[in-house]
């Protein structure tokens, strides 16, 4: 069951993701998030990292544009950030933030950056068109749309 998307809602409902994470500039994981729903503030997805997609939930919060989220075996904090292109109709939405790695995993007590990328088509007027978006976007999009091809765009802050 998805939830649908109101008007003033920034995330897209249903959405798909393409997420990269990094510790001390070393990637670790690479791979999609979904978000099914948005109920509230609470909303719920997938992750798949590794071939296999896991449940997620975490809080979205609109007026702060903020996520947390929780997988099992680490948890994630970022804002979301807009890009919007109107020359091609596309706007380019960016999740970035921190990571702490969590037991079980291998890696627990250790933290990272992270960022995720979707588009949607642009519909209304832009919102943000005099910035850039950061290079990890090139990397992202390409696990969001599964391109296979060898990007050696890093996303550095």
């Amino acid at each position: 069951m998805h939830t649908r998307q109101n008007a003033t809602q920034s995330l897209p409902v249903p959405s798909r993701w393409g997420i990269d994470a990094e510790i001390a500039g070393k990637p670790i994981v690479r791979g999609t998030i979904t978000i099914n729903s948005i109920l509230g503030n609470s909303f719920t997805g997938t992750a798949n990292f590794r071939g296999n997609p896991i449940p997620i939930q975490g809080t979205w919060d609109e007026n702060a544009k903020s996520i947390r989220f929780d997988s099992p075996y680490a948890s994630f904090a970022g804002q979301l950030t807009i890009y919007d292109d109107p020359a091609i109709n596309v706007r380019h939405l960016v999740l970035s933030g921190k990571f702490l790695m969590k037991p079980p995993s291998l890696q627990a007590g250790e933290s990272g950056s992270w960022i995720a990328t979707t588009d949607t088509a642009l519909t209304g007027p832009p919102i943000n068109t005099n910035a850039i978006p950061p290079v990890g976007v090139f990397l992202t999009s390409d696990l969001l749309y599964n391109t296979g091809r060898r990007n050696t765009w890093r996303f550095h802050r």
